[in-house]
């Protein structure tokens, strides 16, 4: 049997992962998790007037079946959603403007982009279906050794080659027009990734279908799913951080050493196995793997800074064209790529908890505002955006990965009984990839730890579960 096992980080990933070990392993695992700053990763809250904020990562597409499936258990409540609309800025104008009115927006595009929104809808929905076969496999406790053997069992070659060539190479191949691509698929993917259309295709379908489906979040803050998970899988949280991990063996098994920091000093645990879920890229950590032969390699790749602001104010409507703030309609500004735009997007968010009285401030109100930029705001770009404000609060992150298109995914099995999580950003970024990769490396884990190699990368998988069912 599995005795103990270790988890390093405590953010969705690692939360889900200690989760799933349990569920495949069965409840007599000892887990130890290690989080050096808290539970959640990036899913954070800032607080502003008493009331708490997402940070980031706030919405989760309505597909997000392991998503769903964690809130149910864990008794959590979809937050109430608040209309607002969204329009798409190119420093001087709307590019694009929402309505009211649901078919009015589909004339709109199509008046203005012709076929290009239905191609683009077409392509993201194909994607999307190929990508549900994952939730068929896993329940039948299938799993895969390497993010592009998962790729390659979903969409074949096709879904490998998106991870390396861009989403704007992509959508102009199945007739997307240039106009539509600047216009409308740049500024989802600043919005969501911070960059540009060069992001690759499969990132970019995954962000895509987050902007055209029905999102929601968790009331409370979605953080609360990372808690929830260490609670229910009763996980020894540990508050340290994990300096590196040194090989030993112990009668012919491989036994991992796990070097950590914390406020009492240095010290090690012992474990048959580790799940690693943060990102092991030497310009966010200074991980140490020590006595593996072959070494571990160091991972090639940078991460995207991105910051995000949050500000409470007065927004200045009149840059955005609108002198009387009152006419202003929109609560969530999208941009283009313009080398003068100093930021992706900015939102009006509500608080994460919502009552049934809650209304969202008029625009001439001062309201909660939520700035994505790639550089911290300075005072002038702050006076651009807001004509005055209360409070501004900052947090630099290092989120998603630097997309760059030659790069080859990282590896999922570092060593025997040792796995890694997070290379999973680099197939595309969101909290479903990760409790997605975090149940594939359970059931790799529990597959390889009990030989049932038939249950790893598995070819013909479609044909496979069809006839199981």
């Amino acid at each position: 049997p599995l005795s103990p096992a270790a988890v390093v980080g405590a953010g969705l990933g690692g939360s889900a992962a200690a989760y799933f070990l349990q569920q495949h392993f069965g409840p007599q695992v000892q887990l130890d998790v290690y989080e050096a700053a808290g539970v959640g990763g990036r899913l954070a809250t800032v607080t502003v007037n008493k009331q708490q904020y997402e940070s980031r990562g706030a919405s989760i597409h309505a597909l997000s079946l392991h998503m769903q499936d964690f809130v149910k258990i864990l008794g959590l409540k979809h937050r109430r959603e608040v209309a607002g609309k969204s329009a798409i800025f190119s420093g001087e104008h709307f590019v694009l403007e929402e309505t009211d009115w649901y078919l009015l927006n589909l004339f709109r595009l199509w008046w203005h982009y012709g076929i290009s929104f239905l191609r683009l809808q077409m392509w993201v929905e194909e994607v999307m279906e190929k990508f549900m076969r994952i939730y068929k496999y896993q329940a039948h406790g299938y799993a895969f050794s390497s993010l592009e053997e998962l790729l390659r069992s979903l969409g074949g070659e096709a879904f490998v080659n998106m991870t390396q060539r861009s989403v704007a190479e992509s959508l102009l191949e199945v007739g997307v027009t240039q106009r539509f691509v600047d216009d409308v698929i740049a500024a989802v993917l600043r919005s969501s990734y911070g960059q540009s259309v060069l992001v690759p295709a499969f990132a970019g379908a995954m962000s895509l279908a987050g902007a055209q489906g029905s999102t929601w979040a968790v009331e409370g803050g979605n953080k609360l799913v990372c808690s929830g998970l260490l609670k229910l899988t009763k996980a020894n949280v540990i508050s340290a951080r994990v300096t590196g991990i040194s090989l030993h063996s112990s009668e012919g098994r491989a036994l991992y050493q796990v070097h950590y920091e914390s406020a009492e000093g240095q010290g090690s645990a012992f474990y048959d196995m580790v799940v690693v879920t943060t990102p092991l890229h030497p310009s966010r950590s200074n991980f140490t793997f020590e006595n593996f032969d072959p070494p571990i390699a160091d991972f090639p790749g940078a991460f995207q800074p991105s910051v995000t602001s949050v500000v409470h104010g007065y927004l200045n409507s009149s840059y955005f064209g609108f002198p009387d703030p009152k006419l202003f309609p929109f609560t969530s500004i999208l941009t283009t790529d313009t080398p003068d735009l100093f930021f992706h997007a900015m939102d009006n968010i509500c608080p994460v908890n919502i009552s049934a009285a809650f209304r969202r401030k008029q625009p001439q109100e001062a309201a909660v505002w939520r700035v994505l930029s790639r550089q911290p705001l300075d005072k002038q770009q702050l006076k651009t955006l807001f004509r005055s404000y209360y409070s501004v609060q900052v947090a630099e992150w290092q989120t998603y990965p630097r997309y760059d298109a030659a790069k080859a995914l990282p590896p999922i099995v570092l060593h025997e009984n040792l796995f890694y999580l997070s290379g999973v950003e680099w197939v595309a970024s969101s909290m479903e990839m990760m409790a997605v990769a975090a149940k594939n490396v359970a059931l790799l884990a529990y597959n390889r730890w009990h030989q049932e190699l038939e249950k790893i990368d598995q070819k013909d998988l479609m044909h496979k579960v069809k006839t199981e069912l």
